[in-house]
């Protein structure tokens, strides 16, 4: 049977479409936008999801909205998107959903590696409304619906720009990259790829086992500072990390960010003064999972990719385009 992939011209949902395709499922999208093999829809009407999900056997829900959006449009996106997807899917019979949420539920845990059992404290919109759209996956799940929650850390892979961008920009140009305080806190990543193949595992396990919630993350990483020297070394105009100071640096960008000025959101920010992973110990031991990649692994695949592209320097609001730096670019000319 079809398996249909909401949210399909996104960079995650591009990856799933084709990575299904390629182990010889049939595959069908849905999305805003149209491509080939994809249904025009909005996830968040229920009559058209009704319609593209006639005939599934199952869903993969990538569909969502990014940090940066406005906060209704956030909270409509994902909340309300999911609402109408899993009640679609219900009332298709589909037998099986997966549901791509995301760490950022667990907000700031003090607790490191964090587990699934953390309790769900998100402090922005955008965590908010995933922890929300957690809530009703497991409302699903209680009636009877096969419901496998994937919470990745932060993505990467070829395709993704987003704030990474801006670290391949200024690596390129030969620059000094900043960092917050020493660098030295421990921020887990996610390989897009592995991310896929956790899809898949989810597809393909018994329904006891899928039928449950998974941290999908990078076992393999190191500081922040090691990780981005990386970049830096691959470039190779010999340039380094530069730390500086945390607090007036956080100050100053939570100052242009609430002018507009700066791409970086809260969340973001206190992430990168404190240590930031997950525990995978429940996919490795439930459903056999493994990652591939570690952090660097991710960072540099992303980076040869982003080097090869004419058209790096377009600003958009996808995680398929670089986010414009505002203020930030202006700092440049210290680095």
């Amino acid at each position: 049977m079809v398996t249909v992939v909401t949210g399909a011209t996104g960079m995650l949902g591009g990856f799933v479409m084709r990575r299904l395709a390629a182990e010889g499922l049939a595959v069908r999208g849905v999305d805003l936008r149209a491509a080939p093999g994809v249904t025009v829809a909005d996830v968040r009407d229920r009559t058209a999801m009704t319609d593209a999900l006639r005939g599934a056997g199952a869903v993969v829900h990538c569909a969502s909205a990014l940090p940066s959006y406005p906060a209704e449009q956030i909270r409509s996106t994902i909340i309300e998107g999911t609402r109408s997807v899993l009640s679609a899917a219900i009332g298709a019979r589909v037998r099986r959903v997966v549901h791509i949420s995301t760490t950022a539920v667990y907000g700031l845990p003090d607790v490191v590696p964090t587990t699934e059992e953390f309790p769900r404290s998100p402090i922005d919109t955008y965590g908010e409304a995933k922890a929300a759209a957690e809530q009703i996956a497991e409302k699903a799940r209680a009636e009877g619906l096969c419901v496998p929650i994937l919470r990745p850390k932060t993505f990467l892979g070829p395709g993704r720009m987003g704030l990474f961008a801006m670290l391949f920009e200024w690596a390129e140009e030969g620059r000094h990259f900043p960092v917050l305080g020493r660098g030295d806190v421990r921020i887990q990543m996610c390989h897009v790829e592995d991310l896929t193949a956790a899809v898949l595992t989810v597809l393909r396990a018994d329904p006891e086992v899928a039928d449950d919630t998974y941290n999908i993350a990078a076992t393999e990483f190191g500081t922040l500072r090691e990780d981005f020297q990386a970049v830096l070394d691959a470039a190779g105009h010999g340039r380094r990390v530069v730390p500086i100071p945390a607090r007036p640096a956080l100050l100053a960008l939570r100052g242009l960010g609430r002018l507009g000025l700066s791409p970086v959101y809260d969340r973001l920010l206190h992430k990168l003064l404190a240590d930031s992973y997950v525990s995978t110990d429940r996919a490795a031991r439930r459903l056999g999972f493994t990652p591939t990649y570690s952090n660097v692994d991710a960072l540099l695949r992303t980076f040869d990719w982003w080097r090869t592209r004419a058209d790096t320097g377009r600003a958009g609001r996808t995680s398929r385009d670089a986010w414009s730096q505002g203020a930030l670019r202006m700092a440049k000319a210290f680095f």
